[in-house]
């Protein structure tokens, strides 16, 4: 690993390229915050992807990605006078230490789980009061991750399950009342009843401890990963899928599960 000096070296080597092409390149040079925010959504997601395979080449790699793009930002707002990656870097770092008492200051936490109870308080001190607990859930967020954040702001403030069962019973409440407005066909209040039955499920996955983006994103790429063989096992065959058999591909499928189970399915 590099040592401090080394790291400043290359982070200041970085930012001297950056300045050099936001100059003399044409592309770099027409660039702004509303044309680059596409391709920030897309470096993040690629580097969310590169996370979720564990790939450490490719991590590296698109924080580099990400990173560029926090600093070409940085690097805007300089040339606007509003602000440069020193200002960037100390509104951090200050944030940092406000919230982190137990280390900068005299507050005690021993554990993560008393760290967090402690964060909702100390942001809502940041906006001398005035913010709501769940002003701060971005607005932009994807819908599943967003219920995960509004429920676990709630919970930092004491809004929870006295006990994580009784989750279930809202579950099988929500159940209910969602297969009744399906029997109904209301579409409009079974969109809204199903909508209410995925949070209660997202709670879930938030009172055991199982991030449900995480959960669904596994599963996603294991139905892709058993359909691929399926589609493989099609071909093999000289026939395409809408040549198959429901039962056929199911065949095809548990074979797949079962390859996977031994570990010899990637």
């Amino acid at each position: 690993m590099h040592t401090r000096e080394e790291k400043l070296e290359a982070f200041g080597r970085f930012l001297d390229v950056l300045d050099t092409l936001r100059e003399k390149c044409p592309w770099d040079r027409k660039q702004t915050n509303e044309s680059l925010r596409p391709n920030t959504i897309e470096e993040t997601f690629e580097l969310c992807d590169a996370l979720m395979k564990d790939d450490k080449d490719n991590i590296c790699k698109e924080l580099g990605d990400v990173l560029l793009h926090v600093c070409f930002y940085a690097k805007i707002g300089s040339e606007k006078g509003d602000f440069d990656i020193a200002d960037v870097c100390n509104k951090l770092t200050d944030k940092l230490i406000f919230r982190h008492p137990h280390v900068y200051g005299d507050a005690q936490a021993q554990t993560a789980g008393e760290v967090i109870q402690n964060w909702e308080q100390i942001k809502l001190k940041e906006k001398d009061g005035n913010k709501s607990v769940l002003g701060g859930v971005p607005d932009a967020l994807p819908a599943l991750i967003k219920a995960y954040r509004i429920q676990d702001k709630a919970r930092n403030v004491g809004f929870d399950w006295e006990k994580r069962t009784e989750v279930w019973d809202k579950v099988r409440e929500e159940l209910v009342e969602l297969e009744v407005e399906l029997d109904k066909d209301d579409k409009e209040k079974a969109t809204d009843e199903f909508g209410d039955f995925l949070f209660s499920m997202i709670n879930v996955g938030r009172v055991y401890h199982i991030n449900p983006d995480n959960a669904l994103e596994r599963t996603n790429k294991k139905f892709i990963r058993r359909f691929n063989y399926v589609e493989r096992k099609t071909v093999e065959q000289g026939k395409t899928l809408k040549d198959m058999t429901l039962g056929e591909m199911d065949a095809l499928w548990n074979e797949a599960k079962s390859l996977e189970r031994k570990g010899e399915l990637k």
